[in-house]
């Protein structure tokens, strides 16, 4: 504990407070060495005599000294953290313990967190200091998620016929994950409701702490949850410091959810806007995170300005190739068999990413397109005195009829075609009216397709 300890007291010197969250990581690969060093012989009384002659008794060699409450809120905070050690080295199989678990993990790691909080509102701690919740949060987050998946793999081994109506899996899938979100969101009151000046308050964690909320509330299915945090954001952004002053990284996360909970609510104007500043800010090294983002926006594109992705683009995403290349070919060729078929290859992808109905809507543009084709390949109407021709605007219905016939491999009647047409005509996608009784569409002489200079 004595190593643990001096890092405290330099970072604490320093007032440098990426270093004195850094002595509470908690990563068995990157500290593997250092967390059995502090374990040690596993002697609770050994470790409490020494935490209490550092803190106590051995003031003198802190550059700076602590006050009595920011003293007892530390201790109790190492004390805690040296109890997590242990049981991350024995759910790791590093050190024999009959009860190990991942879920002990997680309460004993929230117990740091509970005291990381409360140093805060109880104990002075100075703001400076709040990258220490970051770890606290992230990691009871990822304990959380461990915890649960231990769980799953434990009830797949229970006889289901025995349970009956007394446990239902689907109540316990996430039940870490829950507990986590509720504290998770004593983080965000913690750093939101600081009244400190700017320049030291805690309201420079708010965003740590929200986007940490919005990958819990993901991960539960519980987007609504995140759109009353979004509303918070909102009420409060005149005591928040502008988002472009916070790290890039807080900036690209913030802005991607709240894209894509733009993008649920179908307002594709609005997640489009969000998207694009993600995609523009993110690292070009961060592929994982350049292919979650792009996932929404070529959906966006597709509808808001009718936008395909070129190979280019998808050339770094593999995954992405395979999902949205067959359909982007198919809406260029106007083959409205080969979209279906795309959509119904990737249905489990699509629906898994929440992009399936959205996408699903871009069968509008294969047919507009095949409409389009059908308008231009009519030519145009013999040209009078002089005038410049004009394209023929009255077409029979029977000519869109057949194309869709041809194009979706299937048979379908005129009166459906008609429907198809109306429906394009509504949605602003084609100009023009149907003469039902005559068998003919009208459509405009100047821009009968809307967006495609035709």
């Amino acid at each position: 504990m004595d190593g643990l300890i001096r890092q405290f007291r330099v970072a604490y010197a320093a007032t440098n407070g990426e270093q004195l969250a850094e002595t509470l990581n908690p990563s068995i690969q990157a500290h593997s060495a250092k967390l059995r060093a502090i374990w040690g012989r596993g002697d609770h009384r050994s470790m409490a005599s020494d935490l209490n002659f550092l803190f106590h008794q051995d003031q003198a060699r802190f550059s700076v000294r602590l006050s009595k409450e920011e003293t007892s809120g530390w201790l109790a905070i190492y004390t805690a953290y040296w109890k997590v050690v242990g049981e991350i080295l024995a759910a790791e199989g590093l050190i024999s313990s009959p009860q190990s678990s991942w879920a002990r993990v997680y309460d004993a790691w929230k117990e740091v967190t509970l005291l990381t909080v409360r140093g805060y509102t109880n104990h002075d701690f100075e703001n400076w200091t709040i990258p220490c919740l970051y770890v606290t949060g992230k990691y009871l987050r990822l304990f959380a998620m461990r915890a649960d998946a231990e769980r799953g793999l434990s009830n797949d081994d229970i006889d289901m016929d025995d349970l009956k109506d007394d446990f239902d899996p689907q109540a316990e899938e996430h039940k870490s994950l829950e507990d986590c979100a509720r504290h998770l969101n004593r983080i965000f009151q913690v750093c939101a409701s600081d009244r400190a000046p700017l320049e030291e308050s805690r309201k420079w964690g708010v965003y740590y702490a929200v986007n940490l909320l919005f990958k819990t509330y993901f991960k539960l299915n519980s987007e609504p949850l995140s759109k009353n945090i979004l509303r918070a954001i909102s009420a409060g952004r005149s005591d928040i410091p502008p988002i472009d002053k916070f790290p890039k990284s807080q900036q690209v996360t913030f802005k991607y959810y709240e894209g894509v909970l733009a993008f649920l609510e179908e307002n594709y104007v609005e997640a489009e806007k969000h998207l694009e500043m993600a995609w523009l800010m993110c690292h070009k090294g961060a592929q994982r995170n350049l292919e979650l983002i792009l996932t929404y926006l070529i959906p966006c594109r597709l509808l808001t300005t009718h936008t395909l992705p070129s190979p280019r683009l998808l050339e770094p995403f593999p995954r992405l190739q395979k999902l949205f290349m067959p359909l982007a070919r198919a809406i260029k060729k106007s083959d409205l068999r080969a979209f279906d078929v795309a959509l119904r290859d990737g249905e489990d992808e699509f629906i898994k990413r929440r992009v399936y109905l959205t996408l699903e809507r871009g069968r509008d543009i294969v047919l507009r397109n095949l409409l389009r084709k059908v308008f231009i390949a009519g030519g145009f109407e013999e040209a009078k005195d002089g005038a410049a021709p004009v394209r023929r605007t009255r077409i029979p219905i029977t000519e869109f009829t057949a194309a869709v016939q041809m194009s979706s491999g299937e048979a379908i009647d005129s009166d459906e075609v008609e429907c198809l047409m109306a429906n394009m005509i509504y949605k602003n996608l084609m100009k023009g009216y149907i003469a039902h009784e005559r068998g003919f569409v009208v459509l405009s002489k100047s821009g009968a397709f809307p967006g495609t200079k035709v």
